[in-house]
Order: C-alpha cells, then sequence, then structure tokens
C-alpha cells in the first residue's frame, strides 16, 4: 500500500541561505518532477517553496531511509555540489503516514513557521498544490489531503488568536521599515511581482507611499501591480538602464541567483552618495553581500526578522496548544473518511462484476430454459433480476463501509 510521505528541508535545521539552493524555479518544476516519478515509485507528488522551507509531499510504497532521499536528490538533478549534499542529507525531516499529515496540518496552520500565525503559508501550499494538480502531478489522494488541510486551517484561524495581530514577513519587514522614518514620497523600487512583494506594496500605498516602480521579468504581471499602486510598471532586464534614482530597494524573485551585483548597484545609485534601505525577502537572497558591506545600506532580510520570530512563538503558546487540538480532531476524522474512501474504489469494480454475472446467466447458462419461458415470465424474470443486481451492488458495500469503519 502507498503512504503519505513528507521530505522536509526547513529553517529549523539548514540556514536560510543554504536552503536557497533547493529552490526549484517555475520554469523547471514540471521536468524535475517528471524526473522523480520517472525513476521513483511515486504516483502523486507535490512541491512546496517558501522563504523558510523547500519540502515534498508526495506517495510511495517505498521505504523513505536514506538511501531513498539520496536517489531522490539526485533524481531532482539540482546540481548540488558534494558538501552541500551532505548537509541536506543530514539535516533532512522526513514524516510518514500520519505523522505526514499530522506535519502538513502543522505548516498549513502556521504552526511550523518562521511566524507562527502567518496566514500566508496556506496560500502558500494550496497554489503549490493546485500547480502541480494542474500539471497532472496529484490524484484522488492528494485532493482528499488538501480538502482536509484547508479545513483544518479554516477552523484554526477562526478558533483560536494565533492569527490575531498576525507578525508575518511582510508586516515585520514594514515594522522595520516604518522605524526608519521614511518620507512619503521615497523613490522605492520594487524588483518582482510575486505575492510577498504584491503584500508589502500594498501595505506600504496603505499608509501613503505612492512613489513606485516595479520591475518583473513577466511585465504584464508588473503592469497590473503598478496599475494598483499608481505607479510605473518596467521589465526586469531595464533595472541595467534605471536612472531615476532611489531611497528603497524592496526585492523578492524567485531566481536563483542574485539580481542585484555591485556594477548594477552603481547605476542604480547614478553618482547617489546617500544611505539607502534594501529589504531583501529572497531565497536566497536577490542583492549580494558586497553591495552591503561596500556601500551605506539600511539592509532588511529574512534572517534578521528570525529574533523577533522567536518572541512570538513565545507569546502565542497557548495558542498552539488549542490549534493542535483541532488538529488531532481532523486527523481522526480525516483516516476515518479516507477508510470509507478507499473501500468505495476497491468496490468500484462490483457494479460491472455483478453484470457480467447476470448477463453470463440469462445469454449463457440459463439461456436454453429462458427461451422456453413465455413472454410474461421472461419479463418477472427481469425484473428479479434486476432488483437482485442492485441489492447485491448497494449491500456489500454498505457492510464494507461499516466493516472498515469500525476497524480500529
Amino acid at each position: 500500500m502507498e503512504y503519505l510521505k513528507v521530505i522536509a528541508f526547513t529553517h529549523h535545521h539548514i540556514d536560510l541561505k543554504s536552503l536557497g539552493k533547493l529552490v526549484i524555479c517555475d520554469q523547471s518544476l514540471d521536468s524535475r518532477l517528471k524526473n522523480v516519478q520517472a525513476e521513483l515509485p511515486v504516483s502523486e507528488i507535490f512541491y512546496v517553496g517558501t522563504c523558510n522551507r523547500v519540502e515534498f509531499v508526495f506517495l510511495t510504497k517505498e521505504k523513505t531511509d536514506k538511501e531513498f532521499v539520496t536517489k531522490f536528490l539526485t533524481v531532482l538533478d539540482m546540481g548540488l555540489p558534494p558538501e552541500f549534499m551532505e548537509r541536506f542529507l543530514d539535516n533532512v525531516t522526513v514524516y510518514e503516514n500520519e505523522e505526514a499529515f499530522n506535519h502538513l496540518l502543522r505548516t498549513s496552520c502556521s504552526l511550523e513557521s518562521l511566524v507562527v500565525g502567518e496566514k500566508e503559508i496556506l496560500a502558500q501550499i494550496r497554489k503549490a498544490y493546485e500547480n502541480c494538480r494542474d500539471a497532472g502531478f496529484t490524484g484522488d489522494y492528494m485532493r482528499m489531503i488538501m480538502d482536509r488541510v484547508v479545513k483544518t486551517a479554516k477552523e484554526v484561524y477562526t478558533h483560536t488568536n494565533i492569527s490575531k495581530n498576525p507578525v508575518s514577513v511582510v508586516s515585520l519587514a514594514y515594522r522595520k521599515l516604518k522605524e526608519l522614518n521614511m518620507c512619503g514620497n521615497s523613490r522605492i523600487l520594487i524588483i518582482g511581482a510575486g505575492e510577498t512583494n504584491q503584500n508589502i506594496a500594498k501595505y506600504l500605498n496603505k499608509h501613503k507611499y505612492s512613489n513606485f516602480s516595479i520591475f518583473n521579468r513577466t511585465f504584464s504581471k508588473a503592469e497590473v501591480l503598478a496599475e494598483e499602486l499608481g505607479g510605473k510598471a518596467y521589465p526586469l532586464a531595464a533595472l541595467e538602464d534605471f536612472n531615476e534614482g532611489f531611497d528603497v530597494i524592496i526585492t523578492c524573485t524567485g531566481s536563483t541567483e542574485a539580481i542585484i551585483t555591485e556594477a548594477l548597484y552603481a547605476k542604480l545609485l547614478n553618482g547617489d552618495q546617500g544611505k539607502k534601505v534594501i529589504v531583501d525577502l529572497a531565497i536566497p537572497n536577490d542583492v549580494l553581500p558586497a553591495v552591503i558591506h561596500n556601500n551605506p545600506v539600511h539592509y532588511i532580510e529574512v534572517e534578521s526578522l528570525k529574533e523577533v520570530a522567536r518572541k512570538n512563538i513565545q507569546e502565542r503558546y497557548n495558542e498552539l496548544v488549542h490549534a493542535e487540538e483541532i488538529i488531532s480532531n481532523n486527523i481522526t476524522e480525516f483516516f476515518s473518511v479516507l477508510k470509507q474512501r478507499r473501500i468505495e474504489l476497491a468496490m468500484q469494480e462490483v457494479p460491472r462484476k455483478i453484470k457480467e454475472i447476470k448477463n453470463t446467466a440469462i445469454n449463457g447458462v440459463f439461456a436454453d430454459e429462458i427461451s422456453q419461458m413465455d413472454e410474461a415470465s421472461r419479463e418477472v424474470l427481469e425484473r428479479v433480476m434486476n432488483y437482485m443486481e442492485k441489492k447485491y451492488i448497494s449491500v456489500p458495500m454498505v457492510m464494507a463501509k461499516e466493516i472498515l469503519v469500525n476497524q480500529p
């Protein structure tokens, strides 16, 4: 039987910069997951990559030991140097079956997040699943899993205070910006038009900042965000020639290489010697360390927000207990529903088999006897057979469900 498995690389065991080496860009995700399914007995799979975790959720019959994880990373073809491969293998966390489901629920409810209570993680997991579902990597089992994940997370966010006054990465970054007392007309460059930058830009706009220039690889997405903010949109390549100056750079892209090099930063400064603000929320970072070291910069990044997150976890400890109760109840309910679904799938062949038996009896075994009956008798026999067919289909399915559900 196949079981739910999760291979997880998270901020709990791996520094964020190293974690960035496992991030898979959208363009190569399909081919990498196809490699996994071609080389390993994995029937369903989806990938979750956020600013502080990279996880693979999948179904397999195989034992997920170190040998399996090694082969898994190898067929992903991430081009990892040997030293990084060993580091990841030494710090991977593998969850199986109920533990895997519990981990997925805890993650979606933000109990495992860098900042407990950030609702963004549920949206990120849903989007990751939907992308892989639409590409054909998931099926009925993952559908049931995700239905329960969404249900559980909504209950946690509704019935606990875990997300009350949430302190997400975006809001933490904004608080840091607020402490710098920036002017309302500060020139703000937004690099990347993904969800994180959309959120922080809208937050700034809500607080009366209005001078935005948005750069994105997909120009149409930059245009959409620029229209919402009343700013200007540019393709990402236009950064090289941008000479209108800036006060703040906010960057979060899916690039696996640094976007802002020393040469590019010097061009953007265009001779300006003033101290600038850089908010880098990308993993791996979009800004090369040399840019920070060699220029007067207020630098804000995900790593620098960790301490605030730790304090937040302590403040919300009591809410974690309540959330875990909700998760435990949903796990119990889910495995009952899963048993019923499995028997439904197993019994799908019953109607076809019964129809075959009926047809064989009428047209083969008892064909001669039936041919000698008058029309009225044949009609009665047909009604009797149809009635018995329906009962033979429904009765064993109901009994099987009751037996399976009542099993410990």
